[in-house]
């Protein structure tokens, strides 16, 4: 029962980290998307000096929910491959999994302080969760199958 459950750890607790993001009001979370922006900024900057620091913070504040969302969906698909549940169900159930916690996620935004639910973050997360699930999917047929082979 314990090894069943065990795999299902990493997705509960990058569910709480996503949780805890969406949970600070709208000064705390640009403030701290901010101090990240500005440093890749400055690298940035270099190749392309137009680009304002408003319009680049917007930029990773968007590629941060699909980075996270990515994280969900590669966490959740192999949760269910090693609970036994491969191949399209697996796909299938972690789309349903990371698409059902964007819409909680926005949906619970819109009770936060200077926040609100966007079907854009959903579609943006839901993205990310399909990204990563393919990548896991793909790594994992391309392993198994190399241990076929030998």
């Amino acid at each position: 029962m314990f090894r069943r459950k065990l795999p299902w750890m990493p997705v509960i607790l990058w569910m709480l980290v996503i949780l805890y993001l969406s949970s600070q009001s709208a000064d705390q979370s640009n403030q701290l998307s901010m101090g990240v922006t500005v440093r890749i900024y400055e690298a940035v900057n270099i190749l392309l000096p137009e680009l304002e620091v408003d319009v680049f913070n917007h930029m990773v504040r968007k590629y941060a929910h699909f980075f996270a969302y990515m994280i969900l969906g590669i966490l959740s698909v192999n949760a269910l491959y090693l609970n036994g549940i491969k191949d399209r169900k697996a796909i299938l159930y972690s789309f349903i999994i990371s698409f059902l916690y964007a819409i909680s996620d926005e949906i619970h935004q819109i009770f936060v302080p200077g926040r609100a639910g966007q079907v854009m973050d959903v579609l943006i997360d839901s993205s990310g969760g399909i990204i990563g699930i393919a990548i896991y999917a793909s790594v994992y047929s391309l392993t198994i199958g190399k241990r076929r082979i030998h």
